[in-house]
This record gives C-alpha cells, sequence and structure tokens, in this order.
C-alpha cells in the first residue's frame, strides 16, 4: 500500500509516468486537474466555486482545492494507496494534506520529483503549442509560467527533502528512458526512504544527500 505524490513542472512528463506508477503498483494516480474538471461537469458544490474562479481568470484558492482534496481522498479506490498528481503545491497544502493523513493515520511513504533544465522544458512546450496551435503560449510566458512554478514549489520539495522522503529522478530523455529511471528510483526509495536520491540520465544512482 503506497501512498505518494509525483511533482514535477509543465512539459516534464508528469502524466505519462503517473499511468505507469499507478500501473506499476496498482494504485489510483489522482490529480487536481482531473479533480476540477469532475467537479465542474457535475455541478457540485465545489465545482460551480472552482468555475467561477476559472471563469474570472483567477486562481482557485487553497481552500477549495483542499477541501476537494479530502473529498477525493475518501473515495474507496485511495483507501488501498494514491499517486497525487499536481497536489500540494504550496506549503499550507503540505500542512493540510498531512492533517487529512494524519487523522486517518496515515502518512506519505514517497515523493517523487521529475527534473529537467528550463530551456528544455521552455522547448518541449512550445513543441506543443504549436502543434495544439496555441499561438498565446509564447517562449516568454512560458518562461513566466516555469518561474512562477518554481518559486511557489521550491519551499514544498524542500520540505519533502527534510523529512527524507523526496527522491528526485532526471525526466530528459526517452519515455522508456524515463520510465526505467523512475521504476529504479522507486524501487530504492521505497526499501530505504529516509535518503535523498537523483536517478541519472545514464540510469547510475548518485547519493546528493544522505539524511
Amino acid at each position: 500500500m503506497i501512498r505518494m505524490l509525483l511533482i514535477g513542472p509543465p512539459g516534464a512528463g508528469k502524466g505519462t509516468q503517473a499511468t505507469y506508477i499507478a500501473k506499476k503498483y496498482g494504485i489510483v494516480s489522482i490529480s487536481t486537474g482531473d479533480i476540477f474538471r469532475e467537479n465542474v461537469k457535475n455541478q457540485t458544490r465545489l465545482g460551480q466555486i472552482v468555475e467561477s474562479y476559472l471563469d474570472s481568470g483567477q486562481f482557485v484558492p487553497d481552500s477549495v482545492t483542499n477541501e476537494m482534496i479530502r473529498e477525493r481522498l475518501r473515495q474507496d479506490d485511495a483507501h488501498n494507496g494514491f499517486l497525487l498528481d499536481g497536489y500540494p503545491r504550496t506549503v499550507s497544502q503540505v500542512h493540510f494534506l498531512d492533517e487529512v493523513l494524519a487523522n486517518r493515520g496515515y502518512e506519505l511513504d514517497l515523493v517523487l520529483q521529475l527534473t529537467a533544465q528550463m530551456e528544455e522544458l521552455v522547448q518541449r512546450l512550445l513543441l506543443r503549442a504549436e502543434r495544439e496551435n496555441r499561438s498565446d503560449d509564447t517562449a516568454e510566458v512560458i518562461r513566466n509560467r516555469m518561474a512562477l512554478y518554481f518559486e511557489q514549489t521550491t519551499p514544498v520539495t524542500s520540505r519533502y527533502g527534510e523529512r527524507g522522503i523526496l527522491t528526485r529522478v532526471d525526466g530528459v530523455g526517452s519515455i522508456s528512458d524515463v520510465c526505467t529511471r523512475v521504476s529504479t528510483a522507486l524501487d530504492l526509495a521505497l526499501g530505504s526512504s529516509s535518503r535523498f536520491t537523483t536517478v541519472s540520465a545514464d540510469n547510475s544512482l548518485e547519493w546528493a544527500l544522505q539524511l
């Protein structure tokens, strides 16, 4: 029974790896984007609140996102483990998730962070924007989005690093190569979760910090 988080910037291939990890361990993959869309589609009370923020171009506040996560983790398919994708994004959300899990006698086993250089991610997203005909996604817009992402998530990953449950994996390369690195990192981390690890592009394991 594994309870874990998947963290990574836009363009790092989180969706693909989330599917792979969920299948590998037989756990449900939960993304905040899917939760938002499901609630908006079903016009739930929280979905209507989310829709009002999205329609006005505002960020959905933590209080609403937190409540959606609480409700989602109560569902039967999350009882035997889960992978959270896209949450928590802030330190306050980290504290909220801690409380939700602690109230049920649970704690996180692992936080997996996919990494990539900024310019690599920018080029990936520019190609995606071209394929999807999204002319508003310029290099400047993407870089600003990335800067905001790293500003928000660095304190989050630092917290989990201090706990000794953060594992970083190089997200650059073919899908099969990244899956191999992820699999190696997960096997090692779950065997000894008290280490901070990095799996490099050549599949060798580098111990960046031993806590």
